[in-house]
């Protein structure tokens, strides 16, 4: 039987909980502390921020008021954009650590691979030193795993040329009706865990006519669908709420199995989310 604690192995052997409380768009202060708190309370151990979120300090109060054991929590953070060369991602690391309040982050990310303020002449090569600081890091102990987030082949083979520790993971946007098979089949073929953020994709997923038909089939709702389909694929997601009830209901996905026809028909869906890429952020 599956739960929340279940894990996937990385390729360094470290365990990481199937699913994930995103806090993307999650304000500061008492709204990220309530949510963070809300959701270790419904059985998340697995906990993802980033440096750009602006709310590191607000998740490790949560972490820390929670009285859960740092151990039994699985913590992520992302590099900001601004800190793509040795120097930069080696302070922003330590930063993130101390707004963190922890001695150790269980993973770390490079949040985007050639964001607008690193997008020059020399970006292939501040990339590969950025990932040799996250290495570093990694060889130090003070982040027990390192990975990417929004990678496509090509970022991944500029890391190739120079990387001594293949990333383990690499977080990219997939929810119903936007999945990217080239970059999944990369990851799956090199054994990099791939972790699905924004997993609910946007409001017009739940007014979708098929996820509504297979929630009601199936009594659920649209979200537990979508984030079902995510788990029986074998990625990991990492839903984000700031309202209790819906926490919680995120986290009952465990006693009940989407069919194969389920599968297949959330599978056809295409183009449902319309999603405006971020020309700060993605590399076109």
């Amino acid at each position: 039987m599956e739960s929340l604690i279940d894990t996937y192995k990385l390729t360094n052997k470290v365990r990481i909980p199937i699913i994930g409380f995103g806090t993307w768009q999650t304000p500061a202060g008492d709204v990220a502390k309530i949510a963070v708190k809300s959701a270790l309370t419904s059985g998340y151990r697995h906990i993802d921020t980033a440096e750009m979120y602006g709310n590191e300090q607000s998740v490790g109060a949560a972490i820390k008021e929670s009285g859960i054991a740092r151990q039994r929590i699985f913590l992520t953070s992302k590099l900001n954009n601004h800190a793509h060369s040795y120097q930069a991602a080696t302070a922003a690391i330590e930063q993130s650590l101390k707004d963190l309040q922890v001695d150790y982050l269980d993973l770390f990310l490079i949040h985007w691979p050639n964001p607008k303020p690193a997008r020059t002449k020399d970006w292939e090569k501040n990339l590969q030193e950025t990932w040799r600081a996250l290495e570093d890091a990694y060889q130090s102990g003070k982040i027990k795993s390192i990975g990417v987030s929004n990678f496509r082949t090509r970022h991944f083979k500029v890391l190739s040329n120079s990387q001594k520790i293949q990333p383990m993971v690499n977080q990219i946007r997939i929810c119903p009706g936007d999945v990217d098979h080239e970059t999944i089949d990369y990851c799956r073929h090199n054994d990099i865990l791939i972790e699905a953020y924004s997993p609910l994709g946007t409001g017009k997923i739940f007014s979708n006519s098929t996820l509504k038909k297979i929630a009601a089939k199936n009594q659920r709702s649209v979200a537990q669908v979508c984030l079902r389909w995510s788990l029986q694929h074998k990625f990991l997601p990492l839903p984000k709420s700031i309202h209790e009830n819906r926490i919680e209901e995120n986290t009952q996905l465990f006693d009940f199995t989407l069919s194969t026809a389920d599968m297949q028909e959330i599978d056809k869906l295409d183009g449902i989310v319309g999603y405006a890429p971020n020309p700060d952020t993605v590399d076109f």
